[in-house]
């Protein structure tokens, strides 16, 4: 056979490899020499050449191929080889009856010879009459198998067992460099990051903790160049956010997203880190190239870790990949945390603009009657920097008579002198969750003859605020649930080990039972603030709301009737559909009908549903009308919160309408809850109607 040219996966044909085994060096001087080579290096370039020719000389043969499982999927891919001109480029094996051998030569655990013709494909490879297959497993898990052509002569027992223990050698040494790697992997991503959260915490800038995390992952990965870009989701592109080459960074660089010839724009919609090109070098006998990490956010792609001229090992690629892949999850979970960071940042900014915009005077005390905020225009008014004004007693900023009026909390709707102005004066008591006093907010007025411009000011003031509290809410319940999410899935995996296998004392069977009910319980209401959140991804279509609403009322059409309550619909003919998650949507109507069904429950009533459609906004309306006994005035601002219930204890967790508002938000919709003037509790939910849908 003649010698193959060096390349990325082949290792270089040795003189020594067509030496017939019985001349070749015994089987203890050959294990000597793997035991020295397992204890001088951890670098398998260097390894697995010597053990394909130590297997190729014990086994009498003259070429081999080393295949090794792919993660998830298990398949056998060729990683490197001895002797052979090329490695094989398709996953083996390709035939039922090539299956079928692999699975019984994995079975039994010993080597086996092979004839060529159970394995032409394989034989053709090694221009071989027979072949030795190696089965490779850790703990009866299947690591590979390592195939050895060699003549049609039957091997010895002896020569069988020398080449098992070579199998067992070449597991230990995969098993050995990927336990480094993955220690040392680990611990220099924990000092990148602790870097990383150093420089975030000092600067209080993204990119300067990027920049720094670029060097840290330079040097792990012994690349020429480390690059971060961050999808900017607005504008379509990805924007070179950081570099270890600051000529490189300092020149910029905006590309859309939608450009697959740019590598970090063509990963961003990988799932993996994979290898974007890669160049041989035949001098060292292995490949350099550019691996793409995409980087996944919870419910958005962030961006692209872009690692350029990166040393690739011969079979060393999926142990890279996986690597770059690790380094992309601990990148990608710190960026969204220093965004996340950003966000509250900003939007307590955005609170304080608002807080001092307002033109009315604003005073916040706590339950001792001392300030602890207030506006600019309070400061304004009395003359004092708002600093100066923390700290003093409500008496001393609007006088003894207006804070002895504060103290008895009379003031709702009064008329009185604030600072030398005549001001309408309102009052906001401060509560905790056990409704203990936390303190007053007062705000004075100037009295104009706009009342009723001011009083529809007022509400919307309330209604945004209100949203903005729920969105906030929102982006802390999805953060929890997250962080839940992972141990709890984790109890419950371990429960159903326990439960499987029986390991456990009989005595217990009982309380682990009741741990598994609780711990799913746990993960419904895991589940279900993980929708009010929005972190669930939607599934739309066009939907007809009058089916949906027929759906979701025959779904409770028994338990209505068994309770006594009347359901009277209409709806506008010709309704445009709307472009939604046909199951999402069901839910939320759901939850909202079974709300209208607990309200009556002890003595029966009528439920109306409507959907109309509203021309000039282009929204389809559904109101859904009981006649309960309402809700509290004091209920409705906190109605959509989670964990809010006005239920006895077990009868609601209080996330049945906090789903609903999650679903219609990430539906672009609205949905308010009002008492009707008739009596009874009244919600009203708005959606887009899509103009090019059919109608019903």
């Amino acid at each position: 056979m003649k010698k193959p040219s060096p390349a990325p996966d082949s290792a270089e044909t040795s003189p020594s490899s067509r030496r017939d085994a019985d001349v070749g060096p015994s089987p203890t001087s050959r294990f000597a020499a793997l035991a020295r080579l397992l204890t001088s290096t951890d670098r398998l370039a260097m390894i697995l050449p010597s053990f394909h020719q130590h297997a190729v000389e014990a086994s009498g043969g003259s070429c081999s191929v080393l295949f090794q499982a792919e993660p998830g999927s298990g398949r056998l891919y060729a990683t490197t080889a001895f002797a052979v001109d090329e490695l094989p480029q398709d996953f083996w094996p390709q035939t039922p009856r090539e299956t079928a051998l692999l699975e019984r030569v994995m079975r039994t655990g010993r080597p086996e010879p092979v004839p060529a013709a159970d394995a032409p494909g394989l034989a053709s490879t090694l221009r071989t009459e027979s072949l030795l297959l190696v089965p490779l497993s850790r703990l009866d898990e299947p690591v590979g198998v390592l195939a050895i052509g060699r003549p049609a002569v039957p091997p010895s027992a002896a020569m069988l067992d020398e080449v098992e223990g070579i199998g067992h050698a070449i597991v230990l040494a995969l098993d050995r460099t990927r336990t480094y790697r993955d220690t040392e992997l680990h611990r220099e991503l924990r000092t990148i990051l602790q870097a990383f959260s150093r420089t975030v915490s000092s600067s209080l800038t993204l990119t300067a903790g990027l920049e720094t995390f670029c060097e840290g992952a330079n040097h792990l990965f012994a690349a020429d160049r480390t690059s971060i870009w961050l999808h900017d989701r607005q504008a379509r592109e990805m924007v070179l956010e950081a570099s270890s080459d600051a000529a490189y960074l300092a020149r910029g660089g905006r590309v859309s997203t939608g450009d697959g010839h740019v590598p970090a724009a063509a990963a961003l919609r990988r799932e993996q880190a994979e290898i974007a090109s890669a160049l041989p070098n035949e001098e060292a006998g292995e490949a350099t190239g550019v691996i793409t990490v995409p980087l996944k956010g919870r419910r958005r792609a962030l961006g692209t870790l872009v690692l350029e001229s990166i040393r690739i090992d011969p079979g060393g690629e999926t142990d890279l990949l996986a690597r770059a892949d690790e380094v992309g999850r601990q990148l990608s979970a710190a960026i969204e945390n220093v965004q996340l960071l950003e966000g509250v940042l900003r939007a307590r900014q955005e609170l304080e603009n608002t807080f001092n915009s307002i033109a009315d005077l604003v005073v916040v005390t706590d339950r001792r009657g001392y300030v602890v905020h207030a506006n600019l225009a309070l400061a304004e008014r009395t003359g004092q920097a708002r600093e100066a004004l923390i700290n003093q007693s409500l008496e001393d900023v609007i006088g003894p008579d207006m804070a002895a009026l504060a103290a008895g909390f009379d003031l709702e709707g009064g008329d009185e002198d604030v600072t030398g102005v005549s001001c309408e004066i309102e009052d906001a008591r401060l509560h905790d969750e056990s409704e203990e006093p936390l303190g007053l907010v007062l705000i004075a007025r100037d009295i104009t003859p706009h009342a009723k411009l001011e009083a529809e000011r007022a509400d919307l003031q309330h209604r945004l605020t209100q949203t903005e509290k729920l969105a906030a809410l929102g982006q802390l319940v999805a953060g929890i649930a997250h962080e839940l999410n992972n141990p709890l899935q984790g109890v419950i995996g371990h429960l159903e080990l326990l439960r499987s296998t029986g390991a456990f004392p009989k005595a217990l069977r009982r309380d682990i039972q009741q741990i598994a009910r609780e711990a799913d319980r746990a993960a419904k209401i895991v589940r279900q603030l993980l929708v009010f959140a929005g972190s669930r991804r939607l599934t739309r279509r066009r939907v007809s709301i009058p089916s949906t609403l027929s759906r979701v009322l025959a779904l409770r059409a028994r338990l209505l009737q068994a309770a006594g309550i009347e359901v009277v619909r209409h709806h506008d003919d010709g309704l445009p559909r709307v472009y939604a998650d046909l199951m999402l949507l069901q839910q939320a109507l759901l939850n909202i009908i079974i709300n209208a069904e607990h309200a009556m429950s002890d003595h029966g009533g009528r439920i109306e549903v409507n959907a109309t459609l509203d021309k000039p906004l282009n929204m389809i309306v559904i109101t859904i009308r009981d006649t309960g006994p309402g809700i509290p005035l004091q209920v409705i601002p906190r109605i959509f919160e989670p964990f809010y219930t006005t239920k006895d204890v077990g009868k609601g967790a209080g996330l049945g309408l906090a789903v609903a508002y999650g679903i219609i938000q990430d539906h672009e919709g609205e949905i308010v809850a009002s008492n009707h003037p008739e009596g009874g509790a009244l919600f009203t939910i708005a959606l887009p109607a899509d103009p090019g849908a059919a109608k019903d």
